[in-house]
This record gives C-alpha cells, structure tokens and sequence, in this order.
C-alpha cells in the first residue's frame, strides 16, 4: 500500500523512458500493407484506408476533394441515406478526409462488427457512382460556406499567405473559388475516382483491440480488390514563391481585427535541422509558455493568442507565425514578433527557460502515446514521411542533449527578418 501521508517523488518528463510501441506488418494478397497496434482495453477499432489520391495528383482544381467528399453518397447498390443507416445502425462512425498528398476514409467501430462494416467500405471503394444530385447539393453548400468564409480575414490570411510561399499553381498554395465549384463534372470525379481509388495506391493502419483474425477480414474483403495496380504519377511542382514580402489587404473596411500571418520557407522533416528547431520554434511561439505568448498576449494584451508552427507537409514545408491582432495594434505585433527574434539570435535561453520547454515537448510526446490510435498515428506520419522507427528516439536525444548555444545558431540562421513573409488582411 502507498503511504497516502508522504507526497509522491517528482519526476521531470524529460527523464521518461518513453518508448514507441512497435507496429506490425502484413501484406494483403494485392499488395496492399497493412500497419497494425493491437492494444487497448476497449472493444474497439480504427482502420483507416489512405490513397495517395490528395490535390497533388488532381488536374484540376478541387476534384480531389470533392470525389473523397462524395465517396460515401452513393454506390450502385445504396444510396446517401441506405450507407449512413448502415454505420449508424451498428454504432459506427466513418469519416473522410482530403489532404496535400493522401485522402482518407476512416472507421471507428466495436470490433465484433468489423464483419458487416468492411463490406460496405469496399463498396465505396469500388462503386461509388457520384451522383448528380449529390453532387449538386455539395456545389451549393459549398459555394455558400465559402461566400460567408470570405468575410473572415484570418480565412483570407491563411489562403493568401500559401500562395505567396508556394505559388498559386503548387498544390500547397492553391485554393478554391466559386466558379471552381460551378465547372465541376461528374465525369471529372469518377475519372479521378477510378484512377486514384479503384486502381490506386493504397495503405492501411488500424489499431484497437484488434480481433485475432483481423488480417483474415482485410485480406477477404479487400486482398483481392485491384489496388496498387498503376505507379503514381510522377508529378513536380517547383515553388513559385512572390517576389514581394509585405502585404496588407483591406477585405472589410469595417473591420475591427486584423489577421496577421508571418512565414517563412523551410525544410521538411528529413533535414537535420528539423528536430532542433522544433524544440527552437516550441520556445519561441510553439506553446502557452512561449515568448510570443508572454509578450504579445500577456505583457502587450495585443490578442488572445499567437502562435508558431512548422507546417506538416510531405515535400516542402514553411515556418509560421500565426495570430489575430486589433486593428489598431496590427503593426506593433509584428513588430513585437521581430524583437522576439532578434533576442533569440542576440542570446542563449537561459537554462531554466530551455527545462521548461524540455518537458513540455517530452509531456506532450508522452500524451501523443496515450492509447492506440495516438500511437497509429504517429506510425501513419513516420510511414508517409518516409522516416524511420529511429527518428523517433532521435527526436528525444535531441529535445534533451540541444544546447542553448546550438538554438541561438539556429535562430541566427532561421529566424532572418528578410526571410519571412509578412501579411495584414483586415
């Protein structure tokens, strides 16, 4: 028995042992992978299928989108109704999403009805049919949430601000319109369906208390489907970043806040830099703790809260900055965001500053593996990052061994006034 009169021992995060759960492997009869963590207390799983079928491969703009929208409103069996009854009757719950790269369709379900849901999911992956009005109340909706969208200026921020790093005609800085919207055929979606859905390149994870014939399930229902049959194409996209750094656009005159984005061009993870300044940008802007947070937030009172981050792609990548600000004081935070740098490349942190940060990461690493589908994820982003199990532990002797003289080199290499971008949408 613990003696409840005697206080716990205190033990700093950054001295956890923290270990990465290992992820097993099989293949599919089709050459499907299949990653899995087989863990937890609860009956359930996730699986989550991911075609390498985002808005790099599309030809046109927001077909990609839109088909992974429409997957589940529609086969040749079922209609919208008859597919969301069935997950919903067995108390399951599939999602989809649309990225940079990759699209998904993902399920949530009790494990002891994995046999009546995989079925269905192999039909949306094989018989979706896009319907035309399906299709037609999308456009509308759309068109409608976008109009009210574009009167927000942190919405305008956020699309303008990628244009400028990438270009407009790179996957990453690209973004939609109404007329977009308008010249979508259904042609056009099933095309993009066949090539990059039914023939495409897939993987799968799944986690949960996973059944003892789990790969027999995924090997039935989908081992003999045509997936992995074609190469994706090989697609290039060279940055097109704009030749000004300073904008300031004036979307309502009425405006009483202003949306202030600052980025910078930068590495992906596969550059040695990155796990430093991950640990640098955790200091300067990456959490409550930051200097940006202590000054602009709680010394200046300029907003509720700023932030930095590294941007989560797979080939190029950008630091941010990120904040919305009064319109009034718009320009005393940025400038509030230069002296922040300027001190990092001026001085070391101070050691107890640099602990702090230190467990921070390691606590939130440590909550980042609380459970299956926490670890599947980080293993999802290792597998379509093209990283290893060691950049994990690589990362941790980083965050604990980084030197304050190595941070300040960093920040005197990165953190360059010129190098960033600088955007004001009221």
């Amino acid at each position: 028995m613990p003696n409840r009169k005697a206080a716990p021992e205190i033990v700093d995060a950054v001295d956890f042992d923290l270990r990465l759960k290992p992820c097993d492997r099989f293949t599919l009869d089709n050459g499907v992978p299949v990653y899995a963590i087989n863990a937890g207390a609860e009956e359930v799983v996730m699986i989550e299928w991911v075609f390498y079928a985002g808005n790099w491969y599309e030809e046109k703009n927001i077909v990609a989108a839109t088909t992974n929208f429409l997957l589940k409103n529609g086969t040749k069996q079922k209609n919208a109704f008859a597919i969301n009854e069935h997950f919903e009757f067995y108390g399951a719950y599939l999602n989809r999403q649309c990225y940079n790269e990759t699209a998904t369709i993902s399920l949530h379900c009790l494990a002891k009805h994995l046999h009546h849901l995989l079925p269905v999911v192999a039909e949306l992956i094989t018989e979706s049919i896009f319907p035309e009005e399906e299709l037609a109340i999308y456009k509308q909706n759309q068109k409608q949430r976008l109009e009210v969208n574009l009167k927000k200026c942190d919405f305008i921020a956020n699309r303008l601000i990628d244009e400028y790093l990438y270009g407009f005609h790179h996957p990453y800085g690209r973004y939609t319109s109404t007329l977009d919207y308008d010249q979508l055929q259904q042609d056009e979606l099933k095309a993009f369906y066949k090539r990059f859905y039914v023939e495409g390149k897939c993987l799968v994870f799944t986690a949960g208390k996973l059944p003892g014939d789990i790969q027999q399930q995924l090997n039935k229902t989908f081992g003999h489907l045509p997936l992995n049959k074609q190469l994706l194409p090989e697609t290039i996209f060279n940055l097109q970043s704009a030749d000004e750094k300073k904008y300031h656009i004036l979307n309502d005159a009425n405006g009483v806040q202003g949306a202030i984005r600052i980025a910078r061009p930068f590495p992906n993870r596969h550059h040695p830099d990155f796990p430093r300044v991950q640990i640098l940008n955790n200091l300067f802007g990456g959490f409550f703790g930051s200097r940006l947070m202590s000054n602009i937030r709680e010394d200046k009172g300029y907003t509720y809260g700023i932030h930095s981050y590294l941007q989560n792609h797979i080939h190029n990548c950008a630091w941010m900055i990120s904040t919305e600000a009064g319109r009034d004081v718009c320009e005393a935070t940025i400038e509030e965001v230069y002296k922040e740098m300027a001190l990092l490349r001026k001085e070391p942190v101070p050691e107890e500053e640099l602990d702090l940060v230190r467990n921070y990461m390691m606590g939130s690493l440590l909550g980042d593996l609380d459970g299956p589908f926490q670890v599947i994820a980080r293993w999802k982003s290792y597998v379509l990052n093209n990283l290893e199990e060691a950049y994990f532990y690589n990362s941790i002797a980083t965050i604990k061994t980084v030197s304050p003289e190595a941070l300040r080199e960093l920040a005197e290499k990165y953190l360059q006034p010129d190098a960033f971008y600088e955007l004001t949408v009221i």
